[in-house]
């Protein structure tokens, strides 16, 4: 097999879109609502 620029390329699409679903995941994981919950309430709390 050789290596060349197009293979370069099409793996790094695919590692960016690996990364990609990895943060969706991530983000809409249960564990993690509680504390983006918390996150998104931060503007709004009074000193």
């Amino acid at each position: 097999m050789e290596f060349d620029i197009n293979s370069l390329r099409s793996l790094a699409t695919v590692v960016s879109f690996v990364v990609f679903i990895g943060i969706l995941v991530w983000t809409y994981s249960s564990r993690k609502a509680a504390d983006f919950e918390q996150a998104a309430k931060l503007p709004f709390e009074q000193d």
